[in-house]
């Protein structure tokens, strides 16, 4: 340090001079106060030494001065490249795609980009590197530019070097599963550490409980990078008693599912604990309910959300008073609402959503919480009415809620007045719950609603004209409701800020949009969905200067006129989403639209003409069916198209041949062509790359075999080509595993059945009708277990029906594949007629038309899932089977038109589900059982003249 003395040495005079003390502090001064105390000290002494007699003593305090001073300056900038190497050494184990290091040069790495330094040492003291990628809506929109904005590599000790460090980020990086360097649990500096979002996987190391002095730990293990198998796991919590000044401690998504209940113990000794994340650790079992000491009260904000605790909510819950965040969705906590949430009066946020057992009426606690301001109880159990609730915020006459969501609830009942004393109510979400009546008048007190959701209840009257003064609302989503009445201008006349308008009703009565036809609105949607309400017919005004849209659906809206060109070329270029769907909406459509983001068009079920709309390059989902289009398809559709995922273009007036160019389409998954006037015969260039799940080309005038490279299609599950000109075998398919519906219906196919449809394991639907198909069953085809629908009538098939049918595993217990219901709904897109007759027939069996002979095997009568039999108008001979009325499930039997013989079992008359009977035309005799008397129709009994009584004629002896 620097002193200054009146000393003098012995026989000079007194003068006043300075001398430099080497003492064990010069780190702790700055470089540039350094250089200056430097210059004062040159300064100094030489005016000293010019003033005094140069003696032995002089020049002895004089060489030690310079010592110092030269010691002095060693340090600094010795010090100052020890941090630098130190730092560099780091860059070089990193990996840095975009170059974000390369500003790493210079002589002072203070002014590195991400390096901070003291104010008053100069020495580093905070590395922030944490990802600067610009994220969207909390996602990520690009990830290749995600990743290459990522540091990864290795984290290297060389960081030890940097003594002063008390800051440390590396978060929204990308380290691909490195574990945690166990080494920076040496830098006992460090107040900061933040690693989160980065990609590290291995065990948390226990050293991180030396770093005394940290008050706020981050290592959420969640990534936006990596897609890697590793995780982020600790053993033990214990190591987390030595950060006695922790502050913020998130642990989200590190798995602690082997810690059990001892991560409460280590959390609880922690006194200075402000906030604690343990979001998805996959902590499970019961909390303890109690707790006999709790350390960590200056707990503010508690995240155990998306846990499986299983239990009762702890009463040492509400012993953290100081709480004003508590997220506990997704823990299976179950019961009603403990009447201790009272005592929390500092909460601000409360979210116990999709719990799923949590239940009972909600309380009206909750308005006396003065400062709350989001609720989210939404995915619950609650039930009955909610009047309590909202009467619990009416003596708050300054409360604070500005989010409330209780949907995918049991509530019910009519919406109560109570609910517009929420003055400063953003959000109001009520969807799927079973609210029902109409909007409460008293709604035009949420004078700062901006997002209104009642989708999906029961809402069965009207929208009050006060809804019209919801002068801040935003997005307004009413589907799935049966609205009735009428909506006037005054109802939107003064959503000035509206951007989302969803409305739908299932009601008989439409909802009727009444305004007249030169009306213009105040505002300009970014979305609209309108459904099955009154619209048209003539395309109204307020609906043609929509000129912002991004997304639209007005289906079923009884539009009968055309839609101005001007209105398609006029859409925004960010729209993603047209539906124009169940109207009787005329004329040709434009060649181009300036939409390049379009990527949904659903324009189906009206009359529009003229050739295919193949406006955007964009697009991954074309629906055009049921309209009067016409021509081919473009030969170089893989260019116009080339991420398209769904084409549908059934029932139109389509020709030409299917262009060989589809084969390139990498990205298409449903084909649906029907119904048109497609001809010549299919592409045969398809390959295993592809993504194709779905074809249906039924109903057209398509001739040849199955291309023979549809085998090498991966992901081939429903092929539907019925009613065509095909011909020849059906081999082609015999590599395929994954195939659950085969419709060859129609067609003149020929030789024996496959052998290898045998092998089809998750196969649900066999329809081989019409067809020219020889030879016997093969017991091959009772082995697919998944079989729900088997349909060979008016083949030319022989022999008898094989004893095996009785295992049809699938015809015996009866179950439904709702994954096949969902396929083919995808692929017959909306063709409701034909969807409808898959499911009738589901659990069918129908081999009438053939040359069948032999006898009704008796294994049949084990299949108790059967509901339709037909084996008709074949050479069948022998009796009815005596248990036929073990076919509990029976609603349809067809044994007409063969050779059996015998009496009616008196069974077949205990079968209460059965509608259908027809047994005409064979050979039995006998009375007809009294309690088959309800099928009072003589045709299902003629052409057996030995039978008698009712309702025949004949009269039994």
């Amino acid at each position: 340090m620097i002193e200054e003395t009146n000393a003098h040495p012995q026989g000079h005079p007194p003068s006043k001079y300075l001398i430099l003390v080497n003492g064990p502090s010069t780190n702790s001064i700055s470089s540039s106060y350094k250089f200056n105390c430097l210059s004062v000290i040159l300064c100094n002494l030489e005016q000293h030494l010019s003033n005094m007699e140069t003696t032995t003593s002089v020049y002895f305090i004089a060489t030690c001065v310079l010592l110092s001073i030269s010691t002095s300056c060693l340090q600094v900038d010795g010090g100052k490249d020890i941090e630098r190497e130190a730092l560099l050494a780091f860059k070089e184990g990193l990996t840095d795609p975009s170059g974000r290091l390369s500003f790493w040069v210079g002589a002072d790495c203070c002014n590195w980009r991400g390096i901070g330094c003291d104010n008053q040492t100069g020495q580093v003291n905070k590395l922030d590197l944490r990802n600067p990628f610009q994220f969207i809506n909390g996602g990520v929109a690009d990830p290749d530019a995600y990743k290459r904005s990522c540091l990864g590599g290795k984290i290297d000790a060389s960081l030890l070097r940097l003594r002063d460090l008390n800051h440390l980020d590396l978060s929204l990086n990308d380290f691909e599963g490195t574990q945690i360097p166990e080494f920076l649990g040496k830098l006992r500096n460090l107040r900061y550490l933040n690693i989160s979002f980065a990609s590290f996987g291995g065990e948390v190391p226990s050293h991180l409980g030396n770093l005394s002095s940290l008050q706020e730990l981050d290592l959420y293990a969640d990534s936006y990078g990596s897609a890697g198998t590793w995780e982020l796991h600790a053993e033990n919590l214990q190591w987390l008693t030595g950060l006695s000044s922790l502050k913020v401690l998130n642990l989200g998504f590190v798995k602690l599912n082997d810690i059990g209940a001892d991560w409460l113990q280590a959390v609880n000794m922690l006194p200075s604990l402000e906030e604690l994340n343990l979001h998805w650790c996959e902590l499970q079992g019961g909390l303890p309910l109690s707790l006999s000491v709790i350390n960590f009260t200056s707990l503010s904000v508690l995240d155990l959300s998306e846990n499986s605790f299983n239990s009762l909510m702890p009463q040492w819950f509400f012993n953290l008073t100081s709480l004003t965040e508590l997220h506990l969705r997704w823990n299976f906590f179950n019961g009603p609402i403990p009447a201790d949430f009272a005592k929390l009066e500092s909460l601000e946020v409360v979210d116990l959503a999709d719990n799923l057992y949590l239940e009972g009426q909600i309380p009206g606690l909750f308005g006396h919480l003065r400062k709350l301001k989001v609720l989210d109880l939404s995915g619950n159990n609650f039930g009955g009415e909610t009047d309590e609730f909202f009467g619990g915020f009416s003596g708050s006459l300054n409360n604070s809620l500005v989010s409330l969501d209780l949907s995918s609830n049991s509530l019910g009942g009519i919406l109560p007045d109570s609910i517009g004393v929420l003055k400063n109510l953003q959000h109001l979400l009520l969807s799927s719950n079973s609210f029902w009546g109409s909007l409460p008048e008293s709604i035009r007190g949420l004078s700062s609603l901006e997002k209104l959701d009642l989708s999906f209840n029961k809402m069965d009257g009207t929208i009050p004209e006060s809804f019209g003064e919801l002068v801040e609302l935003d997005e307004a989503n009413l589907i799935a409701n049966s609205w009735e009445g009428v909506v006037q201008e005054s109802h939107l006349m003064n959503l000035r800020r509206l951007e989302t308008f969803l409305l739908t009703t299932d009601s008989k009565r439409p909802l009727v949009f009444n305004v007249s036809s030169k009306w213009v609105p105040p505002f300009r949607l970014k979305s609209i969905k309108l459904e099955n309400c009154l619209v048209g017919p003539v395309f109204p005004m307020w609906l043609q200067i929509q000129t912002g849209l991004t997304s639209v659906t007005l289906r079923n809206v009884g539009i009968s006129d055309t839609i101005p060109a001007q209105w398609f070329s006029k859409l925004s270029p960010q729209i993603t989403y047209l539906v124009l769907s169940n109207n009787q909406i005329k004329g040709m459509l434009p060649h181009q639209l300036q939409s390049p983001n379009l990527n949904f068009i659903d324009l189906s079920s009206n009359q529009f003409e003229g050739p295919l709309p193949l406006w955007s390059t964009n697009a991954t989902r074309i629906s055009l069916q049921e309209n009067l289009f016409s021509g081919p398809i473009p030969q170089n559709i893989e260019e116009l198209m080339p991420r398209l995922e769904y084409l549908c273009l059934s029932s139109n007036h389509l020709n030409g041949t299917i262009p060989s160019s589809m084969c390139n389409m990498t990205s298409l998954q449903v084909l649906s062509l029907r119904s048109n006037h497609f001809s010549g015969d299919l592409p045969n260039c398809w390959y295993q790359q592809q993504m194709l799940w779905g074809i249906d080309l039924s109903k057209n005038s398509l001739t040849g075999k199955i291309p023979s490279s549809f085998a090498l299609l991966a992901s081939l599950s429903v092929l539907m080509l019925a009613d065509n000109n095909l011909e020849g075998e059906i081999t082609p398919l015999q590599n395929r595993s994954g195939l659950t519906s085969i419709d060859l219906r129609g067609n003149k196919f020929s030789g024996s059945l496959p052998l290898w449809i045998g092998e089809k394991q998750s196969l649900f639907m066999l329809r081989l009708q019409s067809n020219l198909f020889s030879g016997p069953i093969p017991d091959e085809l009772c082995n697919p277990p998944n079989l729900h629908i088997i349909d060979f009538s008016h083949n030319k098939l022989s022999g008898g029906i094989p004893k095996c049918t009785g295992n049809i595993h699938a015809l015996v217990y009866g179950n439904n594949s709702e994954t096949f219901e969902r396929l083919v709904r995808v692929v017959l897109q909306g063709r409701i007629d034909e969807y409808s007759s898959i499911v009738e027939n589901s659990n069918s069996i129908d081999l009438s038309g053939n040359n069948l002979t032999g006898g009704i095997p008796s294994e049949i009568t084990s299949l108790s899932g059967l509901r339709i039999l037909n084996l008709s108008n074949n050479y069948i001979s022998g009796r009815i089977l005596e248990n036929i009325g073990d076919l509990q499930k029976l609603e349809k039997l067809d044994l007409s038109r063969n050779h059996l013989s015998g009496s009616i079992p008196p069974s077949l008359a205990s079968l209460n589900s059965l509608m259908r009977l027809n047994l005409s035309y064979n050979n039995l005799e006998g009375r007809i059982p009294t309690d088959l008397h309800k099928f009072n129709d003589p045709s299902i009994y003629e052409g057996n003249p030995s039978l008698c009584g009712e309702p025949l004629p004949n009269k039994c002896p």
